[in-house]
Order: structure tokens, then C-alpha cells, then sequence
């Protein structure tokens, strides 16, 4: 494949900082989409920007398919590359891969588009609210299939070190996106003001033609291409990405899901108090862009190593990671204690919505570091061929953490209460993400309080027939 190079050359932390420097400006482009999206709509007014807040946890937990399909094609490209697997069959995943994602997001694209109505009458959306809810969807729901293999091919790209291609990619996609806000949400001349619709339909537009860029610039380098024989040994290549792409899929829709439940709690407090949250959210998904950055990066890192046996490379960018999680999450936390209050100011319309966004931001910011480190945990587990691993742990942090907390949070406390309660949650599964990588040999800190938990949750695992720790 044209370009690509090794991460298994030079010091661990500029391999890791190559891919991850990148992916930095083209994460935090995709997220201001949703930034952008939340404040333009703010302007629309409290119907729209309640409805986003409905619309946000669902569309971040289908999108979390893309990821996961992502992830199972990292793994095996990046893996491929490190066992210096040929050029050709690799061209050939690559396909492969495309056409599993267009396939599957299509059929649950025609999946959410039926159940929609349903689906947000029960997270508590009525009236006006679910009217807008179901607009955007249907804008939303044709321009999945963009999106998924968009993602798909970028992530090839990713695992063999071109994560500037991937960056550029999706920057450009969320600059038109943006662009295309106002002039859709408020109407400009000729154009229909189409409110929710109009952010609906942006997304649209801005997938389909970064999808068509991205193709025709693979194409010409030969990352995509149709030799002999493409097709040969289609099954399994589909086997080996959904082996780590199925889990990794459910493992990233775990967390999105969790949001979807406490925004749930949050509606008994009032449809204010979600629009609060949901700026709040987004605000956050900002912030913490250099995090998935480096769990971006961590990917490729790991898979590349692990795939030239290159064990202990592996281990240490995992390491480095993870301090960098820690430091930069207190940062941020320390920041937004002084901040939380104009960026809230800015994302909401009304002043009790805003306290709603200030007062989440300046509490839960400090478990930013927790949640930094289970992403970067995840991402490496993925490339180590350790899904399930890593969805055990995503599954932990919602289901027996994040959930039961926040719920106990609001009977308690109110929304104040919900916000300790996920604070707590995120540092609890920062400490159970160091036990779970030492139990898949990509263990980064070596001490007593870890070992114990470490064997104990090593059986468990094994008792149900996940892979035992190397």
C-alpha cells in the first residue's frame, strides 16, 4: 500500500505522537460539529436545543459502530503491516473492509429510522421536542453509511502511519458541516430556514462529500483497488475485523448508551435541565479531544509491536499514554474551574440552562483522568486482540459504575448528585482499566493492591471462556 511506514522504528512516544498529533485537529473537527451544533441551535431556541440534547447520546452510541469497525480494521491492518504481510492481500482487507461497513450501517440505518419515534418517546422526549427529534433523524439516518466507511478506510490509513490522511479527512468534513449550520438551521436568501432539519441535512451533504474525496484520493494511491481476484478470501477477512470490530462496536456504544440512560434521569429534573446537560456534554467531548487522540494513536502503536513481536514497545506506549492521561486530565479539571462559566454562557440560551453546563463542568471534570485512561486501555486491548477484554471493561465501568451511581446521584442529590455520582464512577474504572491491561500482558504499573484484583478478575474471565492472559 502506497506510503505506508513502520511504528516499530525510532523511540515509542514520536511513533505515538505521529499518529496522535494528527488525530488531534481531526477529532476535535468532528466533535465541533457537534459543539457547533448545539450552539447554533441554542440561537433556534429551547425546543431545538432540548432536542439535541435527546438527539446526542444516540447518535454518539450508533456512530460507536464506525469505531468499532474502525478497530477491527486496525487491528488487522496494523498487525498485517507488522508481520510484513504482502502489499496485495492487505488492498484486499482494505476492500473488504469498506463493504462490510456499507452493509451493516445501511440495514441499521433502516433500523433507526423505524424505531426512532419510539425510541425517543421513551428516553422521555413528547411533543415539539420529539417533532425536531425526528426531523434531524431523517437526515441523519441517510448519511450513516458515509460515515461508517468513511471511518473504515480512514482507520487503514491509521494503521499504517498515515494518520494525516485521516486527520485531513475529517477536519474538511467538519468544516463544511459547520459552514452549512447557519445558513441551513436559520435560512440565508433563497434557502429555508429548516431548523432542525437544516442541522440534519448539513450532516448530510458534509458526509457524503468527504466520503467522495477520501475515495477518489485512495483510489489514485492505490489503497483501494480493484486487482484479481478482489473478493478472494472476503469471509475471512470479515472474520478477523469482526472478531475485534463486533466487540470493540458494543464496547464503544457502551458508553454513549450509559449517557442515553442518564439522560434519562436528568429529564425527571425538567427538559431544562437536559439542555444543560447535553451543552455540557459537548463542551466536554472538546476538551478531552487530545484523550481520544491518544487512544487513537495507541492503536496502531500496539498493533504494529504486537504484530512484529515487539512486546515490551508495546507496553511502554501504553505507559506513556497513560501519564499523559493523568496530566492532562488535572489540567483541564483545574481550568474549567475558572472557565466553566463563560463556556457555559456560550453553549446555552437561558441562564438557568447555563448554570445546568457550569456547575457539570467544574464537578465532573476531575474524573477526566480516569476516563482518559479506559479509553487508551481499550484502544490497546482492541490492537492486542483483546476485544472482549475491553468491552468487559466498558461494560463494567457503565452497567456496575456509571449507571447505579448517577441513579443513586439524582435520588439523593438531584442533578448535583448525578454528577458526583459519574465524577466517582470515572476514577473507580481508571483504576479497574491499570488492573484489566495487566491481565492481557500489556500491564503498566506492578503492585500489590493491582495484583490481587488482577488474578481474581483474570479467573472470572477465563471462567467464561474469554482468552487467558499471556
Amino acid at each position: 500500500m502506497s506510503a505506508e511506514k513502520t511504528l516499530n522504528d525510532g523511540p515509542v512516544g514520536r511513533a505515538l505522537w505521529s499518529v496522535s498529533a494528527p488525530m488531534t485537529i481531526g477529532i476535535l473537527g468532528v466533535v465541533s460539529v457537534g459543539l457547533a451544533d448545539a450552539f447554533f441551535l441554542a440561537r433556534d431556541g429551547e425546543t431545538s436545543l432540548a432536542a439535541i440534547g435527546y438527539v446526542f447520546p444516540v447518535i454518539t452510541a450508533l456512530t460507536s459502530l464506525s469505531i468499532g469497525l474502525s478497530a477491527g480494521t486496525n487491528t488487522v491492518i496494523s498487525q498485517a503491516i507488522g508481520r510484513g504481510e504482502d502489499a496485495e492481500d492487505r488492498r484486499r482487507m482494505t476492500l473488504h473492509a469498506m463493504t462490510l461497513a456499507l452493509g451493516l450501517s445501511c440495514a441499521v440505518s433502516l433500523l433507526v429510522y423505524l424505531l426512532a419515534p419510539y425510541l425517543f418517546g421513551a428516553m422521555g422526549a413528547e411533543g415539539e421536542v420529539l417533532s425536531a427529534i425526528l426531523g434531524y433523524m431523517r437526515f441523519w439516518c441517510l448519511s450513516f453509511p458515509f460515515l461508517v466507511t468513511s471511518m473504515a478506510l480512514n482507520a487503514v490509513f491509521r494503521a499504517a502511519g498515515r494518520s494525516g490522511v485521516a486527520a485531513t479527512t475529517m477536519l474538511m468534513q467538519a468544516l463544511l458541516n459547520i459552514a452549512l449550520d447557519p445558513v441551513l438551521i436559520f435560512g440565508l436568501g433563497p434557502i429555508p430556514a429548516l431548523s432542525m432539519d437544516g442541522a440534519g441535512l448539513a450532516s448530510l451533504i458534509a458526509r457524503m462529500a468527504s466520503f467522495t474525496g477520501l475515495l477518489i484520493f485512495a483510489t489514485s494511491i492505490g489503497t483501494v483497488q480493484f486487482s484479481a481476484a478482489p473478493w478472494r478470501g472476503l469471509m475471512a477477512s470479515m472474520r478477523r475485523i469482526v472478531r475485534v470490530g463486533a466487540p470493540a462496536a458494543m464496547s464503544n456504544a457502551i458508553n454513549p448508551l450509559g449517557m442515553a440512560i442518564v439522560t434519562g434521569f436528568v429529564a425527571t429534573i425538567g427538559d431544562t435541565a437536559v439542555a444543560g446537560f447535553g451543552a455540557a456534554t459537548r463542551v466536554q467531548g472538546v476538551v478531552v479531544v487530545p484523550l481520544l487522540a491518544l487512544s487513537s494513536g495507541i492503536g496502531p502503536v500496539v498493533g504494529q509491536a504486537w504484530g512484529a513481536g515487539n512486546e515490551e514497545r508495546a507496553r511502554k506506549g501504553l505507559r506513556i499514554c497513560h501519564a499523559a492521561c493523568v496530566i492532562f486530565g488535572l489540567s483541564v479539571a483545574a481550568l474549567l474551574l475558572i472557565f466553566a462559566g463563560p463556556l457555559a454562557a456560550i453553549m446555552t440560551s437561558g441562564s438557568e440552562a447555563q448554570a445546568y453546563t457550569a456547575t457539570y463542568l467544574r464537578i465532573a471534570s476531575w474524573g477526566f483522568l480516569g476516563y482518559g485512561i479506559l479509553i487508551t486501555a481499550n484502544a490497546a486491548m482492541n490492537a492486542r486482540d483483546r476485544a472482549l477484554w475491553s468491552m468487559s471493561l466498558s461494560g463494567t465501568r457503565i452497567f456496575a459504575l456509571y449507571v447505579p451511581m448517577t441513579w443513586a446521584g439524582v435520588q439523593l442529590g438531584g442533578y448535583g448528585g448525578m454528577i458526583v455520582g459519574a465524577l466517582v464512577a470515572n476514577l473507580i474504572s481508571g483504576w479497574v482499566s491499570l488492573v484489566m491491561v495487566r491481565s492481557v500482558g500489556l500491564g503498566v504499573i506492578d503492585w500489590a493492591p493491582v495484583r490481587v484484583p488482577s488474578r481474581w478478575l483474570s479467573a472470572r474471565l477465563g471462567a467464561q471462556g474469554l482468552p487467558a492472559p499471556d
